[in-house]
């Protein structure tokens, strides 16, 4: 249930974001308007997301959810309601600022079950991106068929009616008896900072990527948005099927660590190849590379931070993550702009593969990072 929680958000999520920026169009919107509108939501997540996993550990899962699903009802439903701009900046902030559902969601699934089926819940809680993004830009471009303020009710809607059901079918998975107040702060941020350095990287070198991909196709093969919008279907559908069906065997044989660190190496390549790609035939390998790393790295990330801190702490972790990730996809996309525009083509890839080299040496200092173990050594979670 609560991975079905999961995917009806992000197919709100995804509804939403392919057209927000032509929607702010229709405000007077200029292109650095419709950059700050994305970034306050990043902004917002980045402050709030911690605090609602902290709230998380202290009060339970359950309501930290439902309030993070009827906030994003809320600002789905002001976005479409909107006049001016400065609504959209407020329905952005609601959204961001509510927006812990998926980090609250991977703390309940870590509550539920053993630490040796983590890596296959947190891959299905990633899988879960693939089907929001794949099933939400459909249905919006069906629904802008009523108007452009129709898809935002529409999202809206799936929001209220998600956090409806789940107030009735999700359980709450931390019990009173291990609740606790607030802990020190002494040992979370030591064993954290490392694996944020590593998330913001990663997920700047990724995000990159995704913004510049149509202008790189447009240049060397003269691709249109269809053709575009099929390639990252199949990008979606193939990260659905890594996060589904892979991350667990991978994580069984190589442990969390081990696993991040390959995913980051497949990044890399991927990146790399894409920067000389000039023919479908170079080209639909380093996607492959690409999108298989990103599918190990994306739950393998949220493995090792589970595996680092108490279990008192995990919501927090967890919301820490997801904020520092909300930055990073705030900076990669203008970084991979910038370098697109004046730089070089291929640059924003080369870039991305050395950023991905940093986020792999920064892991090979971390607890079993610089040798082969399965899951129990340093991938034990610590539950004191």
């Amino acid at each position: 249930m609560i991975w079905s929680t999961v995917a009806l958000d992000l197919v709100g999520f995804g509804i939403v974001v392919p057209i927000l920026g032509r929607y702010a169009e229709r405000f007077g919107a200029g292109g650095v308007a419709v950059g700050l509108l994305f970034a306050s939501f990043s902004l917002a997540q980045f402050v709030c997301a911690p605090l609602l996993g902290r709230l998380s550990d202290r009060i339970g899962r359950k309501p930290v959810l439902l309030l993070s699903l009827f906030g994003t009802a809320a600002a789905s439903f002001l976005t479409g309601a909107a006049n001016v701009l400065w609504l959209l900046f407020l329905a952005r902030v609601l959204d961001g600022a509510s927006g812990a559902s998926v980090a609250v969601a991977q703390g309940a699934v870590t509550d539920m079950v053993e630490p040796e089926e983590r890596p296959r819940a947190l891959g299905l809680i990633g899988a879960a991106f693939g089907i929001g993004f794949i099933v939400g830009p459909a249905l919006g471009g069906l629904a802008s068929l009523g108007g452009p303020h129709v898809p935002f009710y529409v999202a809206g809607g799936l929001a209220l009616l998600n956090a409806l059901i789940a107030i009735r079918r999700v359980p709450e998975t931390r019990p009173r008896s291990v609740r606790t107040e607030r802990p020190p702060r002494d040992a979370r941020a030591n064993r954290l900072w490392g694996i944020a350095l590593a998330t913001f990287v990663a997920v700047c070198a990724f995000a990159g990527f995704e913004a510049t991909f149509a202008l790189l196709t447009k240049q060397r093969f003269g691709l249109k948005e269809g053709g575009v919008a099929t390639v990252f279907i199949g990008i979606g559908l193939l990260l659905t099927v890594v996060q589904g069906a892979m991350v667990r065997p991978v994580t069984r044989a190589l442990g969390s660590t081990r696993t991040l660190q390959t995913g980051l190496l497949l990044n890399g390549l991927g990146l790399l190849v894409l920067a000389v790609a000039e023919s479908w035939a170079v080209l639909v390998p380093a996607l492959a590379l690409l999108t298989v790393g990103q599918g190990l790295v994306t739950p393998s990330l949220s493995l090792v931070v589970t595996g680092r801190v108490p279990d008192h702490q995990r919501g927090e972790a967890l919301g820490f993550q997801q904020g520092i990730s909300a930055v990073a996809r705030v900076i990669g996309p203008v970084m991979a702009g910038v370098l697109f525009e004046h730089v070089a083509i291929p640059s924003p890839y080369l870039v991305g593969a050395g950023l991905c080299t940093v986020a792999l040496v920064v892991m090979l200092g971390q607890p079993g990072g610089s040798r082969k173990h399965t899951l129990g050594a340093a991938d034990v979670p610590v539950t004191n």
